[in-house]
């Protein structure tokens, strides 16, 4: 039994995320943006912020999760966490990325609303917005106003679910949120927004925390080293395609059997080992990462699509995820699951530094659960992929798995787990 985050760390592991991603597995209208990034904890920021400005950019496009074929969009609710010169200002790359959609027809909503103006301009905006603010104080300090707290909009907004006003005055209701929302700040930012596990926003809000401080040396020497060119192209890629999803029909986003069944294994092996560890309240952020995982998926996927009428037709109702995008989306799952329980752990008062050090489960053992029980050197090197280990570890540890008796060797490439 895994007994506390600390004594699970290994040496050899990190919570990065890009680094174990292959650039050209990424779609093409973002792989020169992620080369502007210097370190791997920039890559991680640029990433999740280019996802989730993305995904505010794609319309008529939705997959079905749930008993209830419940429709979920492309939009995503993301925190950086990090401390003073960690690097956090590249996350405003994602604004650079949405410019062109947002001048053609308004997008971007100001987190420093008052409630009723935020209510009204996403009313304007047929129920679609994206908020970008790289202090997250500018929401928490505005929503100490009662008049001016959204809070439950956004947990709303999450779920797609209908925000509702009855006033004297102004009765309506926005039928079918699709907002995306992206901040950067401290800890203590974060802390003010999400004050409690208790907080339904908390399974809603994605959470990256990074670490690493930046050099000092390198931020004058390139400054945007042709940044305008590049995000300038990628920016008319992603107005082409909000363009082309504008002109087509709504189209229903949907994984492979095969990926299907592996995000339920997840949901029944590897997730339940975080809630074993942090107790039944993480129960809900579990749950919620399949619903993630799929929207990044959609988002990578959407990505590709060309801007074409003959495409578009083609398309018609229905995008499939490839296994490469799935695999990437997983893989970004896996990672962000690990930052969100540093963070309910700091949440729950637990005594942590202003930004916590990622502290992970025993990866080795969640990876042995979830390999079958009789498995070849393919499957488990295709396993230790899509968790981000490296090969030279994989081998490491299923050698210390037969050392241990925990699998045996039944011949050349071939072993079975001992029960």
């Amino acid at each position: 039994m895994i007994k506390n985050l600390s004594s699970a760390m290994e040496a050899d592991q990190d919570l990065h995320i890009a680094k174990h991603i292959e650039p050209e597995n990424l779609p093409s209208m973002i792989q020169p943006v992620m080369s502007l990034a210097q370190s791997d904890g920039e890559r991680d920021m640029l990433l999740l912020s280019l996802l989730t400005a993305a995904g505010s950019c794609m319309p008529n496009l939705y997959f079905r999760y749930g008993l209830t074929g419940k429709k979920y969009y492309a939009n995503l609710q993301c925190f950086i966490v990090g401390s003073a010169a960690c690097g956090k200002g590249i996350a405003n790359l994602a604004l650079e990325l949405v410019s062109k959609v947002h001048e053609a027809a308004p997008l971007v909503i100001a987190g420093d609303s008052s409630y009723p103006g935020f209510y009204k301009q996403l009313e304007r905006q047929n129920g679609r917005g994206y908020i970008h603010e790289s202090e997250g104080s500018v929401i928490t300090d505005v929503w100490r106003s009662s008049v001016a707290n959204y809070n439950t909009a956004l947990r709303k907004a999450a779920e797609h679910e209908p925000i509702t006003r009855n006033r004297a005055r102004d009765n309506s209701s926005i039928t079918c949120p699709q907002l995306s929302v992206l901040l950067t700040g401290t800890f203590s930012q974060y802390k003010a927004l999400v004050p409690s596990i208790e907080n339904g926003y908390f399974s809603r809000l994605l959470t990256l925390i990074v670490n690493d401080q930046q050099a000092f040396s390198s931020r004058y020497v390139e400054p945007a080293s042709g940044s305008n060119g590049v995000m300038g192209a990628a920016a008319q890629q992603l107005y082409d395609l909000c363009q082309t999803l504008y002109k087509s029909r709504p189209m229903e986003f949907s994984l492979t059997s095969e990926q299907r069944a592996r995000l339920g294994q997840h949901l029944e092996t590897a997730y339940p080992a975080l809630m074993q560890l942090l107790g039944v309240n993480f129960h809900s952020v579990v749950l919620r990462m399949a619903v993630h995982i799929e929207r990044i998926a959609m988002i990578l996927t959407a990505m590709r699509i060309q801007n074409t009428d003959r495409f578009a037709d083609r398309i018609q109702t229905e995008l499939l995820c490839s296994d490469e995008d799935y695999a990437t989306a997983e893989l970004i799952g896996n990672k962000l699951i690990l930052h969100m329980a540093a963070a309910y752990q700091m949440i729950k008062g637990a005594e942590l530094p202003s930004v916590p050090k990622i502290q992970p489960l025993d990866q080795k053992q969640i990876l042995l659960s979830l390999l079958p029980a009789e498995f070849e050197t393919k499957t488990l090197l295709d396993e230790a992929k899509a968790q981000g280990v490296p090969r030279s570890t994989i081998f490491r540890w299923n050698e210390f798995w037969l050392e241990q008796g925990l699998v045996k060797k039944i011949q050349h490439g071939q072993y079975k787990k001992v029960s």
